[in-house]
């Protein structure tokens, strides 16, 4: 189906590396283009391209004037880039690696997006599948790519996918079964320019959905909600706050689900769960109305809720040093997600934060310190503007500790903190300035840690 036509994978992350390889097996003329020059890249990488004569522009655009079938987009490549822009003009497609994996691939799809808790809940639901017997892949913006999995998948295979604005810009026929907005707050400005351009990145996500499929969304979030207008999915609410007429919602503590003929099927105890704070709560409620629509019985679903105990880099407890936690919350990528952290603190904190620019305002995030940040420790490229934020909000200024690195955020951290006090690292910011992800973030404050 593919021998001999041409595509152009541009960006080699995970994604972009695993949709190259699956070309070149299926017989394509693959071209790859990436930022680093080939010194840069690994050079395994580099040796298989090679053999396997793919063309390969490292540390440069390719050359004007060729055409392809399609572009393939790695996530963090804006689709203004001049070459593919021409490469547009020229007739091809520009995709991203999950419509391509849904092109090429067997098997049924979950598509979880939103501003936060997306990689919590797709775990979640992903476990919820697992348990009940379902052949199941936890895929996506969550670190695994899916095209490889998909061209292996039979029809039963469910895909649990967690998946980005970025992935979702260029899809065109992509057809989850199940779709799920889980909120929706400024993020990414730097790439989308607008909150609109930005929820309606979010919005494709249902965009070739039908009456037979459903639409899972959080009906305390008034952006989320007021997409489900433009949706012909089956809309299925989920609520932390009210009771609903049908879905997921709170009812005296305990976590039902309310079906379409008004019959409430209880799974479990709000307080059973493993993972702290409200927006958690709204995690396990999309989880459940997930797998419901999937026909997954409410005794699963409680099951893995009681032993779920969070994902890594997010509120993940590092350890406890003379009284003093010590808590990874590097998936704190926006000052959303890290409100809601803040909000799931019970102690005193000392927060380490800051990282790359997306253009994201602080005031907020300032604000719901609630005299509970003892200390701010800040670092990165934001550090400047989220201190003048904290300044112009009256937070004192003898408070806040510049610092080059990580190892100083913790040393300082560390030295000033108390028994019973928190050393919270959530950034509120990507990670790019200074590491490749939010992960290597986490993982190298975990090891700061383990060397105070």
């Amino acid at each position: 189906m593919l021998k001999g036509k041409k595509y152009l994978v541009v960006g080699l992350g995970k994604s972009g590396v695993a949709a190259a390889r699956v070309l070149i097996e299926l017989g394509a003329d693959v071209t790859v283009q990436d930022q680093k020059r080939s010194e840069e890249m690994d050079g395994a990488l580099v040796q298989y391209f090679t053999n396997h004569k793919a063309t390969c522009y490292f540390g440069r655009d390719p050359e004007p004037g060729r055409k392809y079938e399609a572009v393939i987009m790695s996530p963090g490549a804006p689709l203004t880039i001049p070459f593919v822009e021409e490469a547009r003009e020229n007739g091809a497609e520009i995709i991203s690696e999950i419509e391509l994996a849904y092109r090429l691939g067997k098997g049924q799809y979950v598509a979880i997006t939103g501003t936060n808790g997306k990689t919590t809940t797709t775990t979640l639901t992903g476990e919820m599948f697992k348990e009940a017997g379902r052949k199941t892949k936890v895929v996506g913006n969550i670190g695994v790519a899916v095209v490889k999995e998909a061209v292996e998948a039979a029809e039963d295979t469910w895909f649990v996918t967690e998946v980005s604005s970025f992935q979702l810009e260029p899809i065109r026929e992509f057809h989850p079964r199940i779709s799920a907005i889980l909120n929706l707050t400024p993020d990414h400005l730097d790439r989308h320019k607008t909150m609109e351009g930005y929820v309606n990145a979010k919005a494709r996500v249902f965009e070739n959905q039908d009456a037979k499929d459903y639409f899972v969304v959080n009906r305390d979030d008034e952006l989320a909600w007021k997409l489900a207008e433009r949706c012909q999915a089956t809309v299925v609410p989920f609520s932390r706050k009210e009771e609903l007429d049908f879905g997921a919602y709170v009812d005296r503590g305990q976590i039902v689900i309310r079906d379409q003929e008004g019959t409430v099927h209880p799974v479990c105890g709000a307080k059973e769960l493993h993972i702290p704070g409200a927006h958690n709560l709204e995690n396990a409620l999309a989880a459940c109305a997930m797998a419901f629509c999937a026909g997954i019985d409410v005794q699963v679903m409680a099951a893995v809720l009681r032993r779920f105990a969070g994902v890594e880099h997010r509120l993940e407890l590092v350890s406890v040093t003379e009284g003093v936690r010590y808590v990874n919350d590097s998936k704190g990528t926006n000052p959303d997600s890290s409100i809601k952290a803040l909000e799931a603190m019970e102690t005193p904190v000392l927060l380490i934060a800051g990282g790359y620019d997306k253009k994201s305002s602080y005031e907020e995030f300032i604000n719901a310190f609630d005299g509970k940040v003892k200390k701010l420790l800040l670092l990165g490229t934001t550090a400047q503007a989220i201190r003048a934020a904290a300044i112009g909000l009256g937070y004192p200024e003898g408070d806040i500790i510049m610092c080059k690195d990580m190892d100083e955020c913790v040393r300082q951290a560390a030295k000033l903190a108390v028994s019973g006090d928190t050393v919270l690292l959530s950034p509120a910011c990507a990670s790019w300035d200074m590491y490749e992800s939010y992960e290597q973030r986490g993982r190298h404050f975990k090891s700061c840690v383990k060397n105070i």
